[in-house]
């Protein structure tokens, strides 16, 4: 049976891995363990055949050891998308050499390792420096002793991303969306071809050593993903692009914001490099998957509404709200 430790199991991706990993041995597949300081709260994950949801801190060294021994494959998906350099360090840079330096000290050889579509080290932001230093890390800390592979995912979509998602809910609320860098261009991937990318990585040997771009197949800017957002949510507005005075501004802004923040500083930084495909790379269509389009899986997830939500484009009509 194939023992696998996935770590980051219980975010947007690492659901859809879960599920690719029980799919993968058709729920005969050995124990997936998925750690998290919030065992209770992942009730989804706990439903899946074969997936163990344990209490533990991966940022304790002999917790990360005792969980990673006696594994056939590692998988590391732990990632922030906000925060200080600190901690971007800690997170991006700090935990993958850890984890790389445990599998050398217990005899596992297989880590698959998510990192970030236009990881630099001479990138603008923190989060596209910290995901470049964190591969080197690995590197560093596994050498020869590590079977490592390296995805790099563009910005994902699908029924509970915080991307398309987040922009269809303020176009219910707001009339006009002012919005930062709209010029920005990504290559969105959904979130399944990914999942399903990384799975394939633990049987295909050819993905030894080797970093992979995952995109999808047709390349939007930031304002066109807005846009559509709207229109496939049924709440089509305004939206206008900033001058970059402004968009700094906003930025910080929405820093200030309680809870996780829309955008930051840092991620402004980040939109300065096209997330696009280099072509320099191996991609989705090595493994034989053809990249799903967004307007394929946006429209009905986000055109699946409450029935209260589907009398507001009517009571807009009628100016009634």
């Amino acid at each position: 049976m194939f023992n696998t430790l996935v770590l980051g199991g219980t975010g947007f991706l690492g659901r859809d891995v879960c599920e690719k990993l029980v799919e993968r041995s058709g729920g005969a597949e050995g124990p997936i363990t998925v750690p998290t300081r919030h065992p209770m709260r992942e009730r989804d994950l706990l439903a899946l055949p074969t997936v163990e949801v344990d209490l533990a801190d991966l940022y304790d060294d002999a917790q990360l050891v005792h969980l990673v021994a006696g594994r056939d494959a590692v998988i590391n998906l732990v990632g922030i998308l906000h925060g200080s350099e600190a901690d971007f360090q800690r997170v991006h840079v700090d935990l993958p050499s850890r984890i790389a330096r445990a599998c050398v000290a217990t005899g596992v050889r297989r880590i698959v390792h998510v990192s970030a579509l236009g990881a630099s080290a001479d990138a603008p932001s923190n989060y596209l420096r910290s995901k470049a230093a964190g591969e080197a890390a690995m590197r560093a800390a596994g050498g020869s002793a590590l079977d490592l592979t390296i995805l790099r995912p563009s910005v994902m979509f699908g029924e509970h991303d915080r991307f398309i998602n987040s922009f269809a809910k303020l176009q219910r609320i707001f009339p006009v969306i002012p919005l930062a860098s709209a010029n920005a261009r990504f290559q969105p991937v959904w979130v399944e071809d990914v999942a399903q990318a990384l799975v394939r990585s633990l049987d295909e040997r050819w993905t030894i050593g080797q970093t992979i771009e995952c995109t999808g197949p047709a390349i939007y800017t930031l304002k066109q993903l807005v846009q559509l957002a709207g229109h496939w949510s049924g709440h089509e507005r305004w939206v206008v692009g900033l001058p970059d005075a402004l968009c700094t501004l906003q930025a910080l802004m929405l820093e200030l914001l309680p809870g996780e923040p829309l955008m930051s500083r840092d991620n402004l930084a980040s939109m300065k490099v096209p997330n696009v495909a280099s072509g320099l790379l191996p991609g989705l269509e090595r493994f034989g998957i053809e990249p799903t389009a967004i307007d394929t899986v946006m429209p009905r997830v986000l055109g699946h509404r409450t029935w209260p939500e589907r009398l507001e484009p009517i009571r807009s009509e009628a100016h009634r709200i």
